[in-house]
């Protein structure tokens, strides 16, 4: 089996491909460009420089969100049209997830955020599995910062947190404050979402069958987009 993984859910742009014994390639960039312009180029690219043929594809795993309204869309509507297309079908794993599973050798609870603007962050908890996968000890959700360390201290007595997120530098403060030396952060490299741990769980979802046809696939945003959540308190009123 070979799965192609894309993530384009926030700023890092990230696709991989992998089959059933390892990684194959993986291609990220940490540039702020427009992921629409660029992700098809880093596909094609990624294939290319690993002589594979997009039909020899098993499948499609993608970044389903949350994270960026615009680069969750894109990702999405990439890998829904290239597995339509191909006949194959897709994965859709949490952008959360895919960065927490940075953090599979961590023993602790591991706590992966993304700034939600206004004070909320987009996180939830999970626990390593046997080095291989993450449980979700509480569910993602979108909530301000504020209350979720408060859910923390309460759910987990005293066991290490592992904090990771690109958005960090503007929550480090006030966590730290809230938790202390219960807080942990790791080295930036952490805090980037990689493709490969996509392709991965999209590779075990596949052998369980769990891939889904292509147009069954839908974003998940924990939110409405500001315009939608506008345009329903207008038609409310």
């Amino acid at each position: 089996m070979c799965v192609l993984a894309i993530d384009t859910s926030n700023l890092v742009l990230s696709v991989a491909v992998v089959d059933d014994s390892r990684v194959r390639g993986e291609w990220t960039s940490n540039l702020n460009k427009n992921h629409s312009v660029t992700v098809m180029d880093g596909i094609s690219t990624l294939l290319d420089e690993l002589n594979i043929d997009p039909a020899e594809l098993t499948g499609i795993a993608v970044a389903k969100g949350p994270g960026s309204y615009t680069g969750v869309r894109i990702g999405v509507a990439t890998a829904k049209s290239m597995a339509w297309s191909l006949g194959i079908p897709v994965i859709g794993i949490s952008s959360l997830e895919a960065v927490g599973m940075n953090a599979l050798s961590f023993t602790g609870g591991i706590v992966p955020l993304f700034d939600a603007r206004r004070g909320q962050v987009y996180t939830g908890l999970y626990r390593s599995k046997d080095c291989q996968t993450l449980d979700a000890l509480l569910p993602e959700r979108i909530i301000l910062l504020t209350d979720w360390l408060d859910l923390l201290q309460q759910e987990t007595s005293g066991e290490p947190l592992l904090f990771l997120g690109e958005d960090l530098d503007k929550h480090r403060d006030v966590i730290s404050d809230v938790l202390g030396e219960k807080a942990m952060f790791a080295t930036p490299a952490f805090n980037h979402p990689r493709a490969a741990h996509l392709a991965w769980t999209g590779l075990q979802q596949l052998k369980e069958g769990k891939g889904i046809p292509a147009h069954d696939l839908v974003p998940e945003y924990l939110q409405l987009a500001e315009a939608e959540a506008k345009w329903i308190e207008k038609q409310e009123k």
